[in-house]
């Protein structure tokens, strides 16, 4: 702690992002990115967007990108805020929308920057226990509130919402902001898009770092009605009036707009999640139904910290987390076929190991 902090930096608890190593030849399945390359669309619209133009600023508004995906989810352009990734989508939305004097609702287990934001912006929160089996409760949530935020596909379970009982919880909130997070939702899940038209509490954010493989370009997005927006564009042009630069808006609209390569690629990394949670049922893992590009196994006869660390030594990284309730489990993102073997190969040597 110094001295010369602000009163509310010593009380936060900042969000700890997944190993990027330095090390070239590890298998890296802890941080949930795409396996596959970026639309080549993308890649050609980010080299011709590389001139000079690179000295006047980026359009503000980022118009053509919020065009996209505004036809993409047939909703009008005004309907579209963008930002410098969903985190930071995300974190408009705790400034903006989620403070009030009654408290935000979210999972016990779930993606841990709500909990930062929720300090960085001074929410009241009030965590919602999963059940025995890792599911989110949709009716613990009828409750006294503020607002809601739910990530469906949930992380880092993976577990999906059907979406009739999304669309239930929204409509029984109507005057509560309800958030729904999918960033993993184009692996198997069912988006709650299009409901923006008729639901004017409700804000869907998702991300092209995953099923796009833009996660180093960092470019996120909400859909939801004029009102929710506005309040996102007033937070916005208050502390960055240009969150996203040249290249990020060409590249991105390419992305949306290949949905060939789009297709493709998430249908891959589907198969491989199948096949692979398959293969750890064989070794005697607990997987959980997974939804999104990262499967959520745990060993009965193996710690989570201890098999992580000895993964490492075989090569291959994965995510552990020390929450009690989890401390057990890996989260493994979905690999290349064979980044999946060797992961596999490395398992099972450890598990025939001795103790």
């Amino acid at each position: 702690m110094s001295r010369y902090w602000s009163p509310i930096v010593s009380g936060l608890k900042p969000y700890v992002a997944g190993e990027q190593p330095a090390v070239a030849d590890l298998v890296k399945l802890n941080t949930n990115e795409n396996p596959y390359g970026p639309s080549q669309r993308a890649l050609a619209a980010i080299r011709q967007a590389t001139d000079d133009s690179l000295r006047l600023y980026p359009d503000p508004n980022a118009t053509a990108l919020r065009q996209a995906i505004a036809s993409r989810y047939q909703l009008d352009v005004n309907e579209i805020f963008v930002g410098n990734g969903s985190d930071e989508v995300l974190a408009h939305t705790f400034q903006a929308l989620l403070q009030h004097e009654l408290p935000l609702l979210y999972p016990d287990i779930t993606y841990s920057f709500y909990a930062s934001y929720s300090l960085l912006y001074g929410v009241k929160t009030v965590p919602i226990p999963l059940d025995e089996t890792f599911q989110v409760r949709l009716m613990d949530y009828d409750r006294e509130c503020g607002a809601i935020i739910l990530p469906n596909p949930n992380a880092p379970t993976g577990i999906a919402l059907p979406l009739v009982e999304i669309e239930a919880l929204v409509r029984r909130h109507q005057d509560k902001v309800v958030v729904i997070d999918e960033a993993y939702i184009d692996f198997g899940g069912e988006s709650a898009a299009f409901l923006v038209r008729s639901c004017p509490n409700l804000l869907v954010i998702q991300t092209l770092s995953k099923s796009r493989s833009l996660a180093g370009l960092r470019v996120g997005f909400a859909l939801g009605q004029r009102p929710l927006i506005d309040a996102l564009e007033r937070v916005k042009d208050s502390s960055n009036s240009y969150p996203l630069d040249r290249l990020a808006q060409a590249g991105a609209t390419a992305a949306i707009k290949d949905e060939e390569w789009f297709e493709t690629c998430r249908l891959k990394v589907m198969a491989s999640r199948d096949r692979l949670a398959q293969e750890l049922a064989g070794l005697g893992f607990h997987v959980l139904p997974s939804a999104a590009n990262f499967l959520f196994a745990s060993h009965p006869g193996k710690d989570g910290a201890t098999l992580q660390s000895q993964l490492r030594c075989h090569g291959v990284i994965v995510r552990h987390f020390a929450d009690p309730r989890i401390s057990n489990f890996l989260r493994i993102s979905v690999g290349t076929d064979e980044q999946c073997r060797k992961l596999v190969a490395a398992l099972k040597d450890l598990l025939s190991a001795p103790n």
